[in-house]
């Protein structure tokens, strides 16, 4: 015989409210709490052992002067001389180390500042386009005079580059023939298309 109140097969009975609506408004305002006061409280300390993990201290020697800082551990050697020591003559080209604006010389080895961690450089010798001359009231240095001499160059936004590079191609004895010149100086670009005046200016100052 059926009974008198059948079950529908399919239903399912409901589990109770697990919590009520004044439970769950008073657990939001505590968790709240806890996510406003947690960085001061438990945050902070993390925070600060992050900051300190990403940065460094490195001292170098720029143009003769021992310089010592705290950077992050992902400044390049070009943002280290044009945005914490003002030293802009080292121009930022394209930042891929294509174009060489960037072009410094590091313990006399001609590097892409772009590419360069400055936090790998600690104890070495930097030398920018500022550098090259032994003051304002001095003579130029002779590239520097040689780029002159020759017209070597037209808008002058890629000549610190031509020249921290010709002075490296120079020290590297890359200079016997125009050839030589280009082929080792081939990682600077002139937008102006002064090739042929800086490969001159280059001669003149390594003959």
């Amino acid at each position: 015989m059926a009974s008198e109140n059948p079950q529908p097969p399919d239903s399912v009975e409901e589990p109770p409210t697990a919590l009520s609506r004044r439970t769950f408004i008073a657990a939001s305002a505590v968790s709240g709490a806890a996510a406003v006061a947690g960085p001061s409280l438990l945050g902070a300390e993390t925070a600060a052992a992050a900051t300190d993990a990403s940065s460094s201290r490195v001292s170098l020697t720029v143009n003769g002067t021992r310089r010592t800082v705290t950077v992050d551990n992902r400044t390049s050697l070009l943002d280290l001389l044009r945005e914490h020591f003002g030293l802009t003559g080292t121009k930022k080209g394209c930042d891929a180390g294509a174009c060489g604006a960037c072009t410094v010389l590091v313990d006399d080895r001609r590097v892409n500042g772009c590419l360069t961690l400055a936090v790998r450089l600690d104890g070495a010798q930097v030398t920018t386009i500022e550098g090259l001359a032994p003051g304002d009231d001095g003579p130029l240095h002779p590239l520097q005079q040689a780029f002159v001499d020759q017209d070597a160059f037209q808008c002058g936004y890629c000549t610190p580059g031509q020249i921290m590079s010709g002075v490296g191609c120079i020290k590297e004895g890359h200079t016997g023939s125009p050839e030589e010149i280009r082929e080792w100086m081939s990682g600077n670009i002139c937008r102006c298309g002064c090739y042929v005046k800086i490969v001159k200016a280059i001669q003149q100052a390594g003959s």
